[in-house]
């Protein structure tokens, strides 16, 4: 029995070993155009070879199954959890404010 929805939060909270990866791996393969699967990351895609053991081989497969047909919900600003503290002043540090990438010149 497979469910009809996997969820995945916090992928790359803790860096996977190579064996991991793969295993990792197996089971988005058995789920690609199978069923439903949410992942969640405060990782951008080009820092995901990280997660993977630096493998480059098998996160582009992780990706390529996990994109294909996907809906990317990309979710910018401060950390809700920590709104509250950083209105009381306990938390004023940058460390938890996300930085916008600067404009190009000419882009917007």
């Amino acid at each position: 029995m497979t469910p009809s929805l996997l969820v995945i939060d916090e992928i790359g909270y803790f860096p996977m070993s190579k064996e991991d990866a793969h295993h990792f791996f197996q089971v988005i393969s058995r789920r690609y155009e199978r069923g439903a699967t949410i992942v969640t990351s405060n990782l951008v895609f080009s820092q995901w070879s990280g997660i993977f053991a630096n493998d480059k081989v098998v996160t582009t497969a992780i990706l390529d199954r996990l994109l294909h047909h996907s809906h990317v919900i990309n979710i910018l600003g401060d950390s809700y959890r920590l709104k509250e503290k950083k209105e009381e002043g306990v938390v004023d540090s940058d460390l938890y404010k996300f930085q916008t990438k600067k404009s190009v010149k000419g882009v917007k």
